[in-house]
């Protein structure tokens, strides 16, 4: 499947997130430690910087190979990224099937596979609102997921619609006779609060983390010159850990929805809820 980072806080290099830790994004596209142990079918990174529209870069490279990544990473700094690395679940390798995905100010991406999605598809695709079914340019469930959660609600209500996203892929997978119609680990953004959801049908999820206070790992570790380059309200969402730190990383549980705004975070319990379309 997939592995991804959310980064919030004071403005750092692409370099401190993608490169530089010991189990960073760009190793785990070709070792990782908790997912597919390769993740080359192409990447993506979303970053917001002076303009209202998030930037994005996506390539069909593996992360480990591609020059154009570490030259943009090495200048390029924000205080809000979302980076992804892709293992394809059976869509082609091409730039429009390449997370995160934008629409508007918002930033979409998902570790997971929506079941058998050839059998749903169609009904799914057909629960998309009219005006927005043009936006969708590439084949993969996950940008379909994202169009149903943004026609559920996701601009008023993030959590809600994602709840009834998942209700409506449940209810329609299940009519297709699938038993476990979804596996997912996703994050999303308006470019000042991060949600990130962890959920399965079959209730053994994708793994998710997210990192501890950087004013007490500070204490701890007074001498890590990592710690002390990031700001107190730092905060970083990934599907495994970027390090070995003990204590610098909390599992997310099973069926939970986390909310990072500043430097506050908040664990709510997620479950699917009636798609009302």
């Amino acid at each position: 499947m997939c592995r991804w980072l959310a980064y919030s806080g004071s403005p750092v290099l692409l370099d401190d997130l993608l490169y530089k830790p010991e189990n960073s994004l760009v190793v785990q596209s070709k070792h990782s430690r908790l997912g597919e142990t390769t993740n080359g079918d192409g990447f993506g990174v979303g970053w917001y910087g002076a303009r209202e529209t998030p930037g994005i870069y996506h390539s069909t490279q593996p992360a480990w190979n591609d020059r154009n990544l570490r030259e943009l990473s090495a200048q390029a700094a924000a205080g809000r990224v979302f980076a992804h690395i892709r293992a394809s679940t059976g869509s082609a390798v091409q730039q429009t099937n390449c997370h995160p995905f934008r629409h508007g100010r918002w930033l979409w991406m998902h570790n997971g596979a929506i079941a058998d999605f050839p059998s749903p598809k169609r009904d799914l695709s057909l629960a998309v609102e009219p005006a927005l079914f043009p936006e969708i340019e590439g084949s993969t469930d996950s940008e379909l997921f994202f169009f149903l959660a943004l026609t559920l609600g996701l601009e008023e209500d993030p959590p809600e619609a994602v709840a009834r996203a998942v209700g409506l892929i449940e209810e329609t997978g299940r009519r297709h006779g699938i038993e476990y119609p979804i596996q997912m680990t996703v994050a999303t953004t308006d470019g000042e609060t991060t949600w990130a959801f962890r959920y399965s049908s079959e209730g053994r999820s994708r793994s998710l983390f997210h990192n501890t206070d950087v004013s007490t790992l500070r204490l701890q570790y007074p001498d890590h010159p990592v710690l002390h380059r990031l700001s107190e309200d730092a905060r970083l969402v990934v599907s495994e850990p970027l390090g070995d730190l003990h204590g610098a990383w909390r599992e997310v549980p099973e069926s939970t929805c986390l909310v990072v705004h500043g430097g506050r975070e908040e664990l709510r319990e997620f479950a699917p809820s009636p798609a009302q379309t």
